[in-house]
């Protein structure tokens, strides 16, 4: 199983579990199936990170900045039945009719660069080698864009995507203990 990870979701790592991850395991564990590839960070979403939240997830995740823990998506090229899915498919209602053409255009190219599309890319292109990927969006739109959200693009194109919980669920090293007391992490 490869993963590719979202912003989102490292954001959420950063946020919601490290915090609780007092000896380190949580972190180390990440860490490793990234340099072993287990986890896909593409070049996009290290960028995406870089600015979201004033850059928390490359402060606690400071191994991200290794080239070496990054995969390049400069040769991930859409096909033309890509844009055609993109053109017709992927635009969120009357958008295309509403903005003008220079405007469609600009928010495709945008969208087509953007961390979002270079997952969906990553993931059909290595779609034989099972990748996953792990977001927190959720398919409603409700950020005004011009396109529709990664979870339903994944769903019309059949990729499988999780969050962030049904992941550390398929890691048999991670179980999660609620007590009365606090959030313990485990790992086996």
């Amino acid at each position: 199983m490869i993963v590719a990870i979202d912003t989102s979701s490292l954001l959420s790592l950063v946020r919601y579990y490290l915090p609780f991850d007092t000896n380190n395991v949580l972190f180390n564990l990440i860490k490793l199936k990234i340099e072993n590839k287990e986890i896909i960070i593409l070049d996009k979403v290290f960028d995406e990170c870089s600015y979201t939240a004033k850059g928390i997830v490359i402060d606690k995740l400071e191994y991200l900045k290794l080239k070496k823990n990054q995969v390049n998506t400069t040769d991930l090229l859409p096909s033309s039945k890509f844009f055609r899915l993109v053109e017709n498919n992927f635009i969120n209602g009357s958008a295309k009719n509403v903005l003008s053409p220079v405007e469609f255009e600009n928010r495709k190219n945008s969208f087509l660069e953007s961390a979002d599309v270079k997952l969906l890319l990553y993931s059909l292109e290595n779609q034989s080698d099972g990748v996953i990927i792990v977001s927190e969006e959720t398919e409603t739109n409700n950020d005004n864009k011009a396109f529709k959200k990664l979870p339903w693009i994944c769903k019309y194109l059949k990729l499988e995507i999780i969050t962030l919980p049904e992941l550390f669920e398929k890691y048999p090293e991670i179980s999660l203990e609620f007590n009365n007391i606090n959030l313990q992490l485990k790992f086996d």
